[in-house]
This record gives C-alpha cells, structure tokens and sequence, in this order.
C-alpha cells in the first residue's frame, strides 16, 4: 500500500476510484471512495442486485505457529476451536474490562496458520496489543500490504462471480471460504461481508488488483453491478445492525452492552482468556446499558454524537444514525439504560437544539429474504 509521511495512505485501487470519477474522502487515514452514482444509488444497487467495494484499508494479521489455536483462545472472545479449515468466524479482541480493543475476523486457513481481519484504525494497535500478550509458540505479522481486499455484494454476488471463476461458489457457505482463481488471478474467495447481503470477499495480491476490479464491473454490467464507496457502506451496515467500531463500541463499551454476547463463548472447552470474568458476570446478570435501535418518530436525522434524552435525563448520544434509504426511514443506534431499553420506549434526540422523538425498534432494521 503507498504511504507517506504526514499524507493519507492509498490502496492500490485509488488510480481506478479516481478514473471512475469517485468522490474521495479521508477516512481512517486512508484516502478512499466515498461514493460514485451517488449513495442512494449504490445502496439500493446492493440490495437489489449487487455492488463492489474496495475495502483494502482493513488490515490482516496471521498467526502462525503450533501455539497458534491456544494464543488465540486466550486473546479473542468466539471459541476459535470450532472451527474448520476453510472456516471463517466473527470475533473481538477483549480487553480486561469486557471492552474490545477491536472486532475482528478469524479466517483458519490450517491448523497452525489462521489470518485475523481487523480494522483500518486499529491496525498498528492491534499489532501491538496481539504481541504483548506473549504469543509464545506462535507469531503474529503483519500482511497488509501483501493483500488488496474486493468485497462483491447483493443478492447477484454469485451469480457475477461464477462466471469469473472455477470455484463452485455454491459450495461456500456463509463464513467459509476457499482458495482458487479468480479472472484468472489467484484468490481467497470468502463468503463474507458488511452489508446485510450475500456477497463475497476477495484476496488478491496488490498487482492484480485493477485488473479484478475491471472484470468484475465488466461481468456484472448486465446484472446492475455497480462500484460502491464507504457511504452506501456505512448506510448499508447500518440498517443490518451491524456495529462500526469506533462509533457502536470502542474500549469503553462491554462487548455485552453492545449486543455482542454472542460472540463470547464461555464454553468449558474455550478456557480462560481476556476479560472473560467481566463479560461472563454481565451474561449472566445483564449489562447497566444497552446499544438499541431506534427510528425517528417526528421529522430528523440523528447523526452520530448528537445527545439523548429519557425524559429529561441525558442518556448518552446517538453512536450511528441516518436515513435508511432501502427502508425510507430515519434510523439509529444509541445506548441506554438496561430498563428503558426495550423495544418501544420512547425517548428524545437533540438535533441542533431541539428535541426530536425516536421510538426503541427491533433490530436488525433490515434482514434479507432467504
């Protein structure tokens, strides 16, 4: 990845955003695509046929070693022995205080070799933390550089990919994945993304990437496939539920008050690991908050940092909100008190000095058909 003292880093697929006019933005450090046709386009292209996104910002650790399995037990919260060769699974790096210092992917790619996907921000973080925690038979480098990552989203995924690739792609199943070809370039092909959608995730080496990129829209031209930047992104995550760090949860907020209980296993066979004694007292007992979603009931958009209020009480600020363009609605994410948490409690957004109501709503927002 190109770098530079005191300017945005750039993925190896920037020339192309810039060729295919995209507009873009600073985010993370990076300077990446914000959008192309324009937000509402590209998500409502996602959920009807399918989008393709440059998601090479995010950074991939490997652990390696015959102390690999064991170390990742002890510092990830999900129970990383069930899984398969070729088996993907969503995880955290806990904190001692139940906080994770970042969500992560955990992608077992042998029974001594596993590639952690973690985000953008927290690359060098995450590094670090990782080697403090004396991984002892095992090593933990850092690959980014060495992998472009293309996340192909929307119900027409499969349908555009197959035709790119010897793969039986109806093989994969959610959170596997497989190694092959893909227009001609070798690939890891995962079943996995961030939009609520079926889709694929796509591993190349940085020189192969643009060339991807150009078949993949090529391919999916007829289907409605369209480049997608970080705003259609964050909209399309949004109404799935699925948490932003930094935004949703950060190492303030318990994996638990986030909704995230179920990615921590307190299976016998799991073991000890990072602040387990914290997030096992607060599965069994409940958390003093919750992250809920909620929908504007009055006219406004809740952005995130904007305060909440139970009554007259502040309750914290909106973590993400926005309008759901494929629900036409104004939604959000905030915290609140585990007793005024529950689905229909009204409560107020300030939005620029005035208090606007919101109503707690079941969450995800958004689930697509099967």
């Amino acid at each position: 990845m190109e770098t530079a003292v005191g300017t945005l880093r750039k993925t190896p697929l920037n020339p192309v955003h810039r060729e295919l006019g995209a507009k873009m933005v600073a985010f993370g450090g990076w300077e990446m695509p914000v959008e192309y046709s324009g937000l509402i386009a590209e998500h409502m292209a996602v959920r009807t046929a399918a989008g393709v996104f440059d998601v090479s910002h995010m950074g991939e650790l490997e652990v390696e070693g015959p102390g690999a399995l064991p170390f990742l037990q002890r510092v990830t919260s999900n129970n990383a022995g069930k899984l398969a060769d070729g088996q993907a699974q969503y995880s955290a790096l806990p904190l001692p205080n139940g906080a994770p210092a970042d969500d992560v992917i955990v992608y077992r790619r042998g029974p001594e070799r596993f590639l952690l996907v973690v985000n953008a921000g927290n690359i060098e973080k995450d590094l670090r933390w990782l080697q403090e925690q004396a991984p002892g038979q095992c090593t933990v480098t850092n690959r980014s550089d060495e992998y472009v990552l293309v996340a192909l989203q929307g119900p027409k995924s499969q349908q555009i990919l197959q035709g790119l690739t010897p793969v039986d792609l109806s093989a994969i199943h959610y959170y596997h994945f497989a190694e092959g070809e893909v227009a001609g370039q070798p690939a890891t092909v995962a079943r996995t993304g961030y939009t609520g959608e079926d889709g694929f995730e796509l591993f190349v080496a940085p020189d192969r990437a643009a060339d991807l990129w150009r078949k993949l829209l090529e391919a999916g031209k007829e289907a409605g496939l369209v480049p997608a930047g970080l705003g259609a992104r964050d909209t399309l995550r949004l109404e799935a539920k699925m948490c932003l760090y930094g935004n949703d949860m950060d190492e303030t907020t318990t994996l638990v008050e986030a909704g995230l209980g179920w990615i921590v296993s307190l299976d016998e066979a799991k073991g000890d690991f990072v602040g387990r004694g914290v997030l096992e007292m607060q599965k069994k007992e409940g958390a003093a908050r919750k992250l809920v979603g909620f929908e504007m009931v009055d006219r406004g958009i809740a952005r995130h940092g904007y305060p909440v209020y139970v009554g007259d009480e502040p309750a914290g600020s909106v973590t993400s909100g926005s309008y759901a363009p494929f629900l036409q609605k104004n939604i959000g994410l905030c915290y609140l008190p585990a007793p005024r948490a529950a689905v229909g409690t009204p409560f107020y957004v300030d939005i620029r000095g005035r208090r606007v109501a919101a109503r707690v709503v079941p969450t995800p927002f958004y689930k697509r058909p099967q």
